[in-house]
Parts: C-alpha cells; structure tokens; sequence
C-alpha cells in the first residue's frame, strides 16, 4: 500500500520540541535498516527546546542512499506533530505525496504575544494544494492508550500502513527503542494509531 517511489523513499517529520520527533525518526530508520533498506537520519535541525519548530529527515531505499537532506518537493511523506508545522513543511512534498498530521493548534509565540494569528482551515489548504493528508487526533489516541506523550508514536501506527514493512517489525522496533517503563503504553499507541480509520 505504499506510495513510495520505486528508489528512495523520504519522509520529513515536522513538530515542536518535546514531542519526540527524534525517537519517530530513529523507529522508522529502524524499521527499514531490519527490513535491509540503506537508511540515512538526519540530526534535528531546528530548536529543539520546548516549544521549537523541530524537523528530521528519514531517507531510506535498496540501493544507496547518498544524503539525509530533503529538498522542497522531495518528500514522498510528511509526519507532522502539530497543525503550522505541517503546513510550513507542505512545500516538501512531492506531486502525489502524502502528509500525516495530528489535528492539534500549538501557539508559537507570536500568536500567544499577539503579533500574529493562527491560520484557519490549514487541512483544507493542504488539500487544495493537491497532496493528500490523513488526520488523526493522535494527542487523544494518545491519551486513550495512557498517556499524550505517545502522540508521536500513534501517529507512526497511521503511517505505517503505507509504508512496504511488516507489521511485525514496527513492534519489534518500537521495543528496541522504548524505556521498558513506556513500553505497554506505546505499544497501545502504536496499535490504536494502526488501526484508525477516521
């Protein structure tokens, strides 16, 4: 069910510090070294404290893959954590690409200070823009599975589905890469986020 070209496959994740997009991009690098793909990770680029726009790169395919980077119009994914950033990375995607974003509004400073506002209908103009975008309320899959904190990992449960790896191995991953302490919660994330049709 993949959309992925026939190379390398590049998916953007995009969100705020403290939503734990480095630990989305080293499952999904994971899944696909187990699955033999040639993986390259980028580092966090962004500001990575609290509240920062945070980005990475995950670029994986069975021949070599040369660079983490992706360029606009490059991305056959994005995975975005939050409203605005999926919408300041849409010109990432390529023609038919695909954007999975949690339908949750996190105020950047100028909105809280007032010097700006936060736009309305960002899904609606991602679709007029002709990419396709699946949302989830991840934040509340999440939370149904005991915890917010596992938003990023639900949201990884939706995406993985259009990805060519086995289902098996995002669990396996998922457990390599999780605290024992977090691990029951995750894996209810990463289910419940699997097996969302809304």
């Amino acid at each position: 069910m993949s959309t992925a070209n026939d190379n390398n496959t590049s998916i953007l994740i995009s969100g705020v510090g403290g939503q734990g997009t480095l630990l989305a991009s080293r499952i999904i690098g994971g899944v696909a070294i187990r699955d033999g793909c040639d993986v390259k990770v980028s580092e966090v680029h962004g500001m990575s404290q609290r509240g920062g726009s945070v980005t990475t790169f995950v670029r994986f395919g069975r021949g070599r893959v040369c660079s983490p980077v992706i360029d606009d119009g490059q991305a056959d994914f994005v995975l975005a954590f939050e409203l605005l950033e999926a919408y300041r990375s849409v010109s990432y995607l390529k023609p038919g690409g695909r954007i999975v974003v949690n339908n949750l509004a996190i105020n950047p400073m100028p909105v809280i200070t007032g010097e700006a506002a936060y736009p309305d209908g960002i899904i609606e103009k991602i679709r007029g823009f002709g990419f396709g975008a699946d949302t989830l309320d991840a934040s509340g899959i999440a939370k149904k599975a005991g915890s917010e904190r596992a938003a990023n990992v639900a949201l990884i449960g939706r995406l993985a589905p259009m990805l060519p790896f086995k289902k098996d191995s995002w669990v396996e991953v998922i457990k390599e890469s999780v605290k024992p302490a977090f691990l029951e919660l995750n894996l209810k994330a990463f289910e419940l986020g699997y097996g969302y049709d809304g």
